[in-house]
Formats: structure tokens, sequence, C-alpha cells
């Protein structure tokens, strides 16, 4: 499904959807695949930075949360639908989706957008066939580009058409693709030039929820100011300087 044919469905059941109401819980949803941001842990639950941040963030906003897992491609549209409250998916703020849904100010800077092959391949392994997760801006910059895009539903099916000749590489986000790489036992590498593409990472809600948008951006805010993103994310990825 392209990102373009996932906003239309979107669009399409807009006006089915409910405001999450004051009292009731807020149903935070994810994707519960795309680690460090979003994982399942060894116990079945949704964990990572989005799991830490979220938790922290429905701290602050006084709000009772849980958490729902989704599967990528339709993300947006069970987001519209009702199906829960927010989106913390790892999912870049872009105009596009900004159409459709509501946007928190970024919880995580713009991430540079990379390739991997195997440790074997050349960079013209970017110019060939490129794996990408289905209805993400990576998909789109390389439809657009003179590579071949070949797109899966899941972040580990991409990785595995690199490793079984499907794809030449795989391109995604940097900081997603990092800790492939350093469990790969040298298997596999980045290669070629990285590329930006979209903008921060924030969260998202339905167009009609502005009173939930405001409360979590009010506590993003406040974990800006007091340095506890920055410590956050750093905690997550490596210790990397956000600059919040």
């Amino acid at each position: 499904m392209t990102l373009t044919k996932l906003l239309a469905g979107a669009a399409i059941v807009a006006i089915t959807a409910t405001s999450a109401m004051a009292g009731e819980v807020v149903r935070m949803g994810t994707e519960g695949a795309y680690a460090p941001y979003n994982f399942i842990n060894d116990n079945g639950e949704v964990d990572g930075y989005e799991r830490e941040l979220g938790d922290e963030l429905c701290k602050r906003a006084n709000l009772e949360c849980t958490w729902v897992t989704n599967d990528w491609d339709s993300i947006i549209p069970n987001l519209v639908s009702g199906n829960y409250d927010t989106i913390m998916a790892g999912m870049s703020i872009t105009a596009e989706r900004d159409e459709v849904i509501d946007f928190t100010s970024e919880y995580f800077p713009a991430d540079p957008s990379s390739y991997v092959a195997l440790s074997s391949a050349d960079a013209s392994a970017t110019t060939g066939v490129v794996a990408a997760q289905t209805a993400t801006i990576q998909a789109a910059f390389i439809a657009a580009s003179d590579a071949t895009v070949v797109e899966f539903a899941t972040m580990e099916d991409t990785i595995a058409a690199v490793r079984n000749g499907e794809a030449d590489s795989v391109l995604a986000d940097h900081a997603a693709l990092k800790d492939v790489v350093d469990a790969s036992g040298g298997t596999l590498a980045f290669v070629g030039d990285d590329v930006a593409i979209g903008g921060g990472v924030g969260m998202g809600v339905r167009e009609s929820d502005k009173e939930l948008r405001d409360k979590f951006e009010a506590a993003i805010a406040s974990m800006k100011a007091d340095g506890s993103l920055n410590t956050m994310i750093a905690k997550w990825f490596d210790g990397r300087k956000a600059g919040y």
C-alpha cells in the first residue's frame, strides 16, 4: 500500500471517528516492531523508547493510558476510525500525513535515512533493488528515484529481503538500522550516503482531538524544558545528543 492510498483510506473513514473524551482511558497506538523506538519484549509487552516516553507523557498530562499494537500499513486509518487515540510509532511528521491527522511537536529529531546491504556489497547497492517498509517516507523516496523499490510489511521483512537476495539494500531510519547492523556479526553494513527525508518524529492524533493533543504537547514541552527528554533519548539511542 502506498502512502497516498493509506492517507486516502484514512480520509474515507474519518467521518466515523470519535474523539477521546475526558475521563476515558487513552489508547496509545504503536507498531511494536521498530526497535529501539518500539518493540515487543520477552514478556509480550510493548517496550522501547516510545513506551517509556509515552508512559511519562501520560503521567505528566494526568491521563490514564493503555497500549495497543497495529500493523504499520494501516496505522493511520485505524487511528482515524477510532481504534486507538494516538500514534507513537517512529512516525515522521510530513505535510502529506498532516493533511489527515494532527501531530504534536517532535519528540525525536529528524533522523537521516541510511542504506544497509550485505557487507560484501558496494555503494551500487543503493541504486538497484532497494527494500523499504510499506507506506514509509523511504518507500516514497525510492519510488521517485532511479532505483527499484520493493515494499514489505515490516522492518524485519526488509532485512530478510537483503539477506536472501530479494533486494540489494534496505533504506530506513538510521537509528532503527544501527542496532540491526551492530547485531549482524559483520554480515550487514551501511553503504552509500545518508539521505534526509521528512521531519522529526511526533505523536499523531485525530484532527478532532485538539484538547488531547494540547495536553501531550504541554507534556512534551515540559520534558524538553527540564532536560528529561534529552536524557531518555540518550538512554535508548546510544548516547545521542538531541539538543532539546
